[in-house]
């Protein structure tokens, strides 16, 4: 036994005449000398006897035995499971020893997986044994990343719906079950692991969805025994679309019309279209934020409809959104005439509310049409669509007429106010006038209401059988009536009625009184029946 091919041995005895004894190579070797089986067994340390050799599916794998010194075994035997597979250098059908005694296995298949234990005789009759275990892996491939349901860009992104319910699936395939991990990394460029699992198939979902889950997704797929890892990465964007309608104005600038259309809040930007809705052609179409369409203002006319819609993936079914404008001339109204008097101050108004797009309102004086703008005299206000004109401490010079002018693109239309001021002389007839229409009015009236509050002291009665005229007073308001007979009619073809006064009591002493009054004037009656009223 040489130093060098054995650098260090420790022996020891067993009781049945063994000796045993370990090489600081770490392989243990036997051997029987004059009656002694000498046995040379591992212990554990910092080296360790097993080796692992991993190879692929097709693969040449090669096994190593004694590989401790330059000498070369005699005789290398293999087992597998406890199962000889070359005894004596022979070996079996896909398995050769090589000249050093190692193994090797041709077109590695799963089932080779195991491990094999080999015993080589060395010079000397030394026996030399080892052991080792054949790892069979492969992969990770086929990794790939799906989401659904979701619309994919030529890029490969992924594009999904705000508020969707929507599924990850991450997979791989490898010998053995590849580990997989789903990670994110969204905008803040920090990744943290969503999912992980062993297996072939990782599933994530999520049932609602949000632009806060906008980013890049990385599935991973790694093999635990060959510690192979393969990545697939795919951005992932959430479309939405705001609730606000389109918005839509206009400009002019000189004789060009500018139609602006705008949607913001939606992610991408949506596709604006302008059409000319009478005929259906698209004026212009754009995926942008704002839409502007320039026309000429000599291409519209009276009724023409151009109206902005937005097209965009996040709309659900038979959503709309868009904005019209039917083009109409401006038509302003208001009081035709107006007056003021010297030294006061006076408003004329007009308002236009019916012009599409909204009209452009001023005020102008005289038949040249002189633009009025503020001043120490005129004060221009607007208050929505009703505008006016304040003239202050009004002249003789501010008489005239006056134009409300609205104007848009099809045209412009103005409303005549004519001003007429009066000197404070010409007003002095109308107020007298007016003292003595008053005053009458009022004569007739204290009148009316004196015969109303008088109502009760005079009541006339005609009845069928004699005129009676009956005069009361009363705090009761008692009527007595008395039958006056028809006296013949006179020459001239009136008629004479007997009027009779009564006087109510209001006592039993005055009614006493009354009784004698009464009989009083009955005999007047009598004695003077020439006393009469002729009606």
């Amino acid at each position: 036994m040489s130093a060098r091919a054995f650098p260090f041995l420790l022996l020891c005895f067993c009781s049945t005449g063994e000796f045993y004894g370990t090489f600081s190579s770490g392989f243990a070797v036997s051997r029987v000398l004059s009656g002694f089986r000498v046995c040379f067994a591992a212990v554990s340390g910092e080296e360790s006897t097993d080796s692992v050799v991993t190879a692929a599916p097709g693969d040449v794998a090669i096994l190593p035995c004694y590989s401790a010194g330059n000498v070369t075994p005699a005789v290398t035997s293999w087992m597998k499971n406890g199962k000889e597979i070359i005894s004596g250098g022979v070996s079996a059908p896909l398995n050769t020893s090589v000249p050093n005694g190692s193994l090797s296995i041709g077109a590695v298949e799963v089932g080779d997986e195991a491990v094999y234990l080999c015993a080589s005789t060395l010079p000397g009759n030394y026996t030399y044994h080892a052991k080792v275990q054949l790892q069979v892996a492969t992969g990770p491939d086929n990794v790939s990343f799906s989401v659904d349901p979701a619309v994919v860009l030529p890029n490969g992104t992924f594009t999904v719906v705000r508020g969707a319910a929507v599924y990850f699936m991450c997979s791989g395939r490898s010998y053995p079950s590849p580990e997989l991990r789903l990670t994110f990394s969204g905008a803040s460029n920090s990744s943290r692991s969503v999912v992980n699992n062993t297996g072939a198939v990782l599933e994530y979902s999520t049932q609602n969805i949000q632009p806060s889950a906008q980013g890049n997704y990385t599935c991973s797929a790694h093999n635990p025994v060959s510690h192979q890892r393969h990545e697939k990465s795919a951005e992932v964007l959430v479309y939405y679309a705001s609730d606000r309608h389109l918005e839509c104005m206009w400009t002019q600038d000189s004789s060009l019309v500018l139609f602006h259309c705008s949607w913001f809040g939606v992610f991408p930007a949506a596709l604006l279209n302008w059409t000319d809705v009478p005929s259906g052609q698209i004026l212009a179409s754009e995926v942008t934020d704002s839409l502007a369409l320039k026309m000429n203002s000599s291409l519209l006319w009276e009724g023409q409809t151009l109206r902005c819609s937005a097209q965009h993936r996040a709309l659900p079914p038979g959503a709309n959104r868009s904005c019209t404008f039917t083009l109409k001339t401006p038509y302003p109204l208001g009081d035709p005439l107006a007056a003021a008097v010297e030294g006061t101050s006076v408003t004329l108004s007009c308002s236009e509310s019916t012009s599409t797009p909204p009209a452009v309102t001023t005020w102008r004086k005289g038949l040249k049409q002189e633009l009025i703008m503020n001043d120490s005299k005129y004060t221009v206000t607007a208050e929505g669509t009703r505008f006016q004109l304040t003239i202050v401490n009004v002249t003789k010079e501010d008489e005239g007429v006056y134009f409300c002018l609205s104007e848009n693109p099809l045209g412009a239309k103005e409303l005549e106010v004519y001003l007429t001021v009066k000197s404070p002389s010409a007003y002095t007839g109308a107020v007298i006038g007016l003292f003595i229409a008053v005053l009458i009015v009022g004569s007739a009236v204290v009148v009316a209401k004196t015969v109303y509050s008088s109502r009760h002291k005079i009541c006339l009665i005609e009845d069928d059988r004699a005129d009676v005229l009956s005069l009361v007073e009363s705090d009761e308001e008692q009527i007595f009536q008395a039958a006056v007979p028809r006296l013949p009619p006179v020459s001239n073809g009136g008629h004479t009625t007997l009027v009779e006064i009564h006087r109510i009591p209001s006592t039993d002493h005055e009614e006493a009184e009354v009784d004698d009054a009464q009989q009083q004037d009955d005999a007047e009656t009598t004695e003077e029946p020439e006393d009469l009223v002729t009606f």
